[in-house]
C-alpha cells in the first residue's frame, strides 16, 4: 500500500493538474472575443502507477500538456475562400462607382444623346430659327459634355484604385514581416517544448488578412511555414520576408515587383487581384467602348452634315470635332467643331428654308454607327453591359460570404469558446480541485496524529 507520503504526493499533483485545468479554462473565457483565437484543451494523464510485489497502485493524475484545438486544412480552405471574397467585394465596389455614371438619370449620356435627336427635330419644323439652332448646339455641346465628364470621372476613379494597389503593396509587406518574426518566436518556443498556441494563433489571424490582400499559398516546413502567391512568388519563409515594391509604366500606373521579376498580371485572388483588374480591364473597357460610341456618331453625323448646305447656302462642314485615328481617346475628346448656328447645314438644297438634310441627319439615330448598332441600342448595351457585371460579381460575392460563413461556422464548432461548455468544465475542476485539497487536508491531519502519538 502506498504511504501516507505517496498519498499526500498524489494529492498534490492532482492539485497541480486541476490547477491548470482551471487556468486554461479561465484563460478560454478571457479570450471570448479575441479575433483567432482558438480554444484550449488540457489533457490530463495517469501518472506511471506503483508496484508492490504482486500488487499496483495507481500514482495519480498529471497534466500532460495543453493543446489548441484547430483543424489546419480547414483553416487553408478559409484563407482561399477569403481570397476569393475579397477579390469580388473588390470588383463589386469598382463597378458599382461606374454604374452610377450610367443610372439613366438626367443628364447622363443617354439622356443627353436623347435631347440632342429631339432638338433636331424640333429645328426641322422651322430651319431657319436662330434659337432653335441654338438649342441644337447647346444640346450637342451638352451631349459632348456628358461623354467627357464621365470619360473623367472613370479616369479619376483608375488613378484612385492605382493608389489604392501601393498602399496595398505596403500592407502586404507590413503583414509578411510580423509573420516572419512570429515564425522566428514559434520556433524558438517550439524548440524547447513550450506551447506556442497564442503565437500561432496570431499568425494565422495575420495570415487571414494577407489573404484578403491576395493570393497566398501555406507551405509547412521546419522553420516555420513558407508562404507563396499561387504562382510560386515568395513572401515568407520561415524569418525572412520577401518585399514586393511597384513601379510606375510609361502610363504612370503601378506595376508590382518581386525581386526583380514584375508579377503584377499573375495576382489572381484578394484585393490586389481585383485592383488591378479594375485598373486594367474593367475601367479601360468601359472607355473604349464609349470610344467606338462617340467616334461613329461624331464620323456618321459629320459625314451627313457636309451633304448639306447651311443659312448661308454654303456646304456643311464638320459639325463634330473629327476623331482621332484607331478610336482611342474619341470619347475624351469628343467636341463640336461648328461654332456659329448659322452654319448648321440643315438645307438639303441650298434653300434656307429647307430641312432634308435635317431629316437625314435625325436618321442617324436608328442608323448603325457603333459596331452595327444604332446610338442608343449601343449605349442600352453599354449600360447592360456594366449593370449586368455588378450583378453578377454580387451574386458570386454572396455565394462566395455563404460558403465562408459555413467554413467559419466550422472553425467555430471546432475552435471558438462555448461559454456553457467552459462553465461546466470550470465547475468539474473546481470540484476536483477541492476533492484534492481535502485528500491533502486529511493526509496531513493523519501524519500530525501520527507524529503526536509518538510523544505519549
Amino acid at each position: 500500500m502506498s504511504s501516507l507520503v505517496g498519498i499526500m504526493s498524489m494529492a498534490v499533483r492532482a492539485l497541480l493538474a486541476e490547477q491548470g485545468a482551471l487556468d486554461v479554462t479561465s484563460n478560454n473565457i478571457s479570450n471570448l472575443n479575441t479575433p483567432g483565437y482558438s480554444r484550449q484543451r488540457p489533457v490530463l494523464v495517469q501518472a506511471d502507477p506503483v508496484t508492490q510485489g504482486p500488487l499496483t497502485f495507481g500514482n495519480g493524475v498529471l497534466l500532460e500538456k495543453v493543446e489548441s484545438l484547430r483543424d489546419p486544412i480547414l483553416e487553408l480552405r478559409i484563407h482561399a475562400e477569403e481570397q476569393q471574397q475579397s477579390k469580388l467585394e473588390t470588383l463589386v465596389t469598382g463597378m458599382s462607382q461606374v454604374e452610377v455614371m450610367f443610372s439613366g438619370s438626367s443628364g447622363d449620356i443617354g439622356d443627353q444623346l436623347s435631347k440632342f435627336f429631339n432638338s433636331l427635330q424640333q429645328l426641322s419644323a422651322d430651319p431657319t430659327s436662330i434659337p432653335l439652332r441654338h438649342g441644337v448646339m447647346m444640346a450637342a455641346g451638352n451631349l459632348t459634355s456628358a461623354f467627357q465628364t464621365v470619360v473623367h470621372n472613370i479616369q479619376q476613379q483608375r488613378s484612385n484604385v492605382d493608389l489604392n494597389v501601393t498602399q496595398s503593396v505596403r500592407e502586404v509587406n507590413s503583414v509578411t514581416q510580423q509573420i516572419a518574426q512570429l515564425n522566428v518566436q514559434i520556433a524558438s518556443m517550439e524548440n524547447v517544448h513550450q506551447d506556442a498556441s497564442a503565437f500561432l494563433d496570431r499568425r494565422n489571424v495575420l495570415i487571414g488578412q494577407l489573404s484578403q490582400l491576395l493570393d497566398v499559398s501555406v507551405i509547412q516546413s521546419d522553420e516555420g511555414i513558407t508562404l507563396t502567391t499561387s504562382n510560386g512568388t515568395a513572401l515568407v519563409a520561415g524569418s525572412r520576408s520577401f518585399q514586393l515594391f511597384t513601379q510606375a509604366d510609361p502610363s504612370g500606373f503601378q506595376h508590382i515587383f518581386a525581386q526583380g521579376a514584375d508579377v503584377t498580371a499573375s495576382l489572381v485572388g484578394g484585393q490586389l487581384a481585383g485592383l488591378i483588374e479594375m485598373r486594367d480591364q474593367r475601367l479601360p473597357s468601359t472607355v473604349s467602348d464609349l470610344d467606338i460610341l462617340a467616334a461613329g456618331l461624331a464620323t456618321s453625323f459629320n459625314t451627313v452634315h457636309h451633304g448639306g448646305y447651311d443659312l448661308n447656302g454654303n456646304g456643311g462642314g464638320d459639325f463634330f470635332v473629327p476623331p482621332p485615328a484607331g478610336v482611342t481617346g474619341a470619347a475624351s475628346s469628343f467636341k463640336v467643331q461648328v461654332s456659329d448656328p448659322a452654319l448648321l447645314a440643315a438645307s438639303s438644297d441650298q434653300s434656307a428654308g429647307s430641312n432634308g438634310n435635317l431629316g437625314l441627319l435625325l436618321a442617324i439615330r436608328n442608323q448603325a454607327v457603333a459596331a452595327g448598332q444604332s446610338p442608343t441600342d449601343y449605349y442600352a448595351n453599354l449600360v447592360f453591359k456594366v449593370g449586368n457585371e455588378v450583378a453578377t460579381n454580387s451574386a458570386a460575392q454572396d455565394a462566395s460570404s455563404l460558403i465562408l460563413q459555413q467554413l467559419e461556422n466550422q472553425r467555430s464548432s471546432i475552435s471558438a469558446v462555448s461559454l456553457d461548455e467552459e462553465a461546466g468544465n470550470l465547475l468539474r475542476y473546481q470540484r476536483a480541485f477541492e476533492a484534492a485539497a481535502r485528500v491533502v487536508s486529511t493526509i496531513s491531519e493523519v501524519m500530525d496524529t501520527a507524529v503526536n502519538l509518538g510523544r505519549y
